[in-house]
């Protein structure tokens, strides 16, 4: 069962950095709960929203993709505190910064869904 439940949540992180990617919200509603909570913990530049209100922003920016922006993401740890509940570290860089996210996932039914998007970010010196 849990390698199931790893395959899953790796998959859900596979169409998570797509979206992000490609700064498409069709995508990554697809992989937030409908409640999500959206926190920049960067010092400085504190920010609390909601899915709509974040999905906004994405439609609204260009995406690295169309800069040509190459790809640089990583799972750096799956953790599932039970059948229902799992924790995503990832680290990706995008838009001239490197961010690490804590991502908390929620299992509803048979899908599972980031609930909780809290990350911070360094800029590039690149």
């Amino acid at each position: 069962m849990i390698a199931d439940q790893y395959h899953a949540v790796s998959t859900l992180m596979d169409s998570y950095f797509d979206g992000l990617h490609h700064a498409d919200s069709t995508v990554l509603r697809g992989v937030f709960h409908p409640r999500l909570a959206y926190v920049c913990a960067t010092e400085g530049d504190e920010l609390y929203l909601d899915l709509d209100t974040y999905m906004a922003r994405v439609d609204k920016r260009e995406p690295p993709a169309k800069r040509g922006e190459a790809r640089d993401e990583a799972v750096l740890e799956i953790a599932f505190g039970n059948d229902r509940l799992a924790h995503v570290t990832a680290r990706m860089s995008m838009m001239g910064r490197t961010y690490l996210d804590f991502l908390t996932l929620v299992r509803d039914g048979a899908e599972w869904r980031i609930v909780a998007k809290v990350f911070t970010y360094l800029s590039r010196k690149d």
